[in-house]
């Protein structure tokens, strides 16, 4: 149960003074639901209402508090002119200047003759000085309401500071002095205060330092998030660890039979994390390892060797990926190589059905089949394996964490292999993958070149064009991939369907489409008249970014370059240059480019490593957008930032660690308190293992 102290944090935000249903509403698109979500809605800036001259004085474009005596009120004659009250002290005289106003209540707040304090931007008109919609207006009395330094925060339409900084701040006043979770002696390291005096100066910066992501009061905040992130994964990890292994150690024989079907020796990177995964499977306790690789680097090899180490003991393997598309190609690639080894391979997706997929269930019941392939239709209830030792979970981060475990369940402790061909940076593997052994694939195998990379600006299309003309009268394959299915307004970009239209007229039935939108029926055969038929430039969306294998493609063109992420340019550069060609990807890019898009273009152009290229993509962008769109296995985070915070994040690592070490059911002095932490950044289910034992 979450403890009683949090309670008022877990309310809706309509318990907040002055909160209906219309302002919780935009509270809830800018933050959150709950007071909870307020507290963690930190400042993005500050207004400083110190500067206090007389009106002789004041400076152009300055935020400037005066102390005015009221002159006179200038009423328009239509409501189309601005509405003037004009003041004055003993240096000169100042114009408040306001649109679409009412008098009545402009006449109440600013009466002839009375002294007020007003709040604003300085301007001049001419010679006139003007504050246009003071932000504050005051009696001499309210002066000292009036924030000296006033916080400044996301806001949406219809949504103003004045209300956002009034509901949060009463949010922050609700906040209850909890039992701190900190040793005394990192506290004392890092000089941070507690829980509670850290939120409260948070919300209340006196200069921009303090809105630093390393001012002490959000490192500590962004501490207590990431560690709470740590501590969930680690009970994760023990509660899995605590679910009986078994020890898989297979006599060689079918994997010998693979190796001499390959075409290829496996690289030393292969080598390496193929005996890593073995030394796993021998063990005792469960095997939980990601498997990282770049496009093309080994992985579905490996992948193979490891499950034909649980088929050499009589046991069953299943590969599961996240598309239809993906899941038809890992068959294409294992089908001819699991029959040199003598043993079958059975599909099951979502299409599967009536007899076909009666079929498949018996021959996984009976253990007749010994490799499953398929989408997530593999974990649904129906599904029942005679002896499932092993499953692979392709692209990882397209499942949440239970989606990967429920498919181990199946085996009753099954060992899980995850791949993933997204190079992940170290600080969000942390965070994402905490729970699980990294291996990683560093080489490409023999024979694969590497891409020549060129950026170009969007004029030159015509140029572009020309060239591809020529590859395709030499043999050539080109993917042409666009940001969006159908005409936006909102963005200038091309179109998919624009674009597939415009190349038809030039290249005929050579040109094919797909895109999300269309059916998988649709789509897969397309990508048939692609890979080896009479389609020979492929127009499409994203949907191609994640596993389509055509070997014979050498030309990838990507449109708008600068609208994608560099890891997923990456990745779509990955879909050429799969054989000894020579293949070129060709960025277009709509000038002038920012300064963030013209680094990811450059490092583009200098690397092929993944592994540097998303450190680079984290630094430039962020973990929230880091995979291309906000995937359900990375945790969002709202004060912690991985790309300022990873020194604290290994802090954070390592303080987890020895807490589950040392105090595993979190029942010490130390352990409660971490598990109100766990509870206040809505971890709720770490706990639910705690429980269950």
């Amino acid at each position: 149960m979450r403890p009683e102290s949090l309670f008022p944090l877990f309310a809706p935000v309509t318990s907040l003074a002055g909160v209906g249903p219309r302002i919780a509403a935009l509270i809830e698109r800018v933050a959150g639901a709950r007071v909870a979500n307020l507290l963690w809605h930190l400042p993005t800036g500050l207004i400083d209402r110190r500067y206090t001259p007389l009106i002789a004085e004041a400076r152009a474009g300055a935020v400037a508090t005066l102390t005015v005596t009221v002159d006179r009120h200038l009423v328009p004659r239509n409501r189309r002119q601005p509405y003037k009250v004009l003041c004055f002290d003993e240096t000169g005289s100042i114009a408040l200047v306001f649109f679409h106003a009412r008098s009545e209540y402009l006449l109440r707040i600013l009466p002839v003759g009375e002294t007020r304090i007003v709040s604003g931007t300085i301007e001049y008109f001419g010679r006139e000085v003007q504050m246009t919609h003071p932000d504050h207006v005051g009696t001499a009395g309210e002066s000292q309401k009036l924030a000296a330094v006033e916080s400044v925060y996301a806001l949406t339409a219809g949504l103003s500071l004045r209300v956002l900084g009034k509901v949060i701040g009463e949010a922050v006043a609700r906040a209850p002095d909890l039992p701190e979770w900190i040793e005394p002696h990192t506290l004392a390291r890092a000089g941070w205060k507690t829980w509670r005096e850290a939120l409260i100066e948070a919300h209340a910066p006196e200069d921009e330092a303090a809105l630093d992501p390393l001012a002490p009061a959000r490192l500590r905040l962004a501490y207590d998030e990431l560690l709470a992130n740590q501590l969930a994964l680690a009970l994760v990890r023990a509660h899995t660890r605590r679910v009986p292994g078994r020890r898989i150690d297979g006599d060689g024989r079918l994997r010998a039979r693979v190796r001499e079907a390959l075409s290829f020796p496996l690289t030393r990177s292969q080598e390496a994390t193929q005996a890593e995964i073995a030394a796993d499977q021998k063990s005792e306790h469960r095997m939980l390892r990601l498997l990282q690789g770049d496009v093309g680097s080994g992985k579905t090899v490996v992948a193979l060797l490891a499950m034909l180490n649980a088929v050499e003991t009589g046991a069953q393997a299943a590969l599961m990926a996240p598309t239809e598309i993906l899941a038809r190609q890992h068959l294409a690639t294992i089908t001819p190589l699991a029959e040199a080894a003598g043993i079958e391979t059975v599909l099951l997706t979502g299409r599967e059905k009536g007899r076909n997929r009666e079929r498949v269930l018996a021959k996984l019941a009976s253990g007749d089949a010994a490799l499953a392939i398929g989408t997530h239709a593999l974990f649904q209830d129906d599904v029942a394996f005679r002896d499932l030792a092993v499953a692979v979970v392709d692209e990882q981060h397209r499942f949440g964490v239970h989606q990967r475990l429920h498919l181990a369940q199946k085996g009753g402790g099954a060992d899980l292999l995850v791949m993933t061909a997204t190079p992940i940076p170290r600080t969000l593997m942390l965070t994402a993958y905490g729970d699980i052994d990294v291996s990683r694939l560093t080489e490409k195998p023999a024979g694969r070149r590497p891409v020549e990379t060129r950026a170009m600006p969007i004029q030159r299309l015509d140029a572009v064009v020309s060239a591809i003309s020529r590859a395709l009268a030499d043999g050539a394959k080109v993917y042409w991939v666009c940001p969006l299915v159908e005409e936006s307004e909102a963005l200038d970009v091309a179109a998919a369907q624009e674009r597939y239209q415009h190349l038809e007229q030039l290249f005929g039935a050579r040109v094919g489409l797909v895109h999300g939108r269309m059916k998988a029926a649709e789509k897969d055969a397309v990508m048939a008249a692609f890979a080896d038929g009479p389609v020979d430039v492929l127009v499409a969306t994203t949907v191609i970014e994640v596993g389509i294998d055509v070997v014979s493609a050498t030309i990838m063109v990507v449109e708008h370059a600068e609208r994608f992420g560099l890891a997923q340019l990456h990745q779509l550069r990955g879909r050429v240059g799969r054989a000894d060609k020579p293949s070129s990807c060709l960025l277009l890019y709509a000038p002038p480019l920012t300064q963030a898009a013209r680094a990811r273009l450059n490092i583009l152009r200098e690397t092929e490593d993944g592994f540097r290229i998303a450190e680079e993509d984290l630094r430039l962008r962020g973990a929230g957008e880091l995979l291309g769109t906000r995937q359900s296995g990375v945790p969002e985070f709202t004060m912690a930032d991985l790309a300022v915070h990873a020194d604290i994040l290994s802090i954070a690592r390592d303080d987890a660690r020895m807490i589950v070490e040392s105090d595993a059911g979190l029942e010490g002095p130390r352990g409660r308190s971490l598990r109100v932490l766990l509870y206040l950044f809505e971890r709720d289910a770490a706990v639910r293992f705690l429980r269950s034992g």
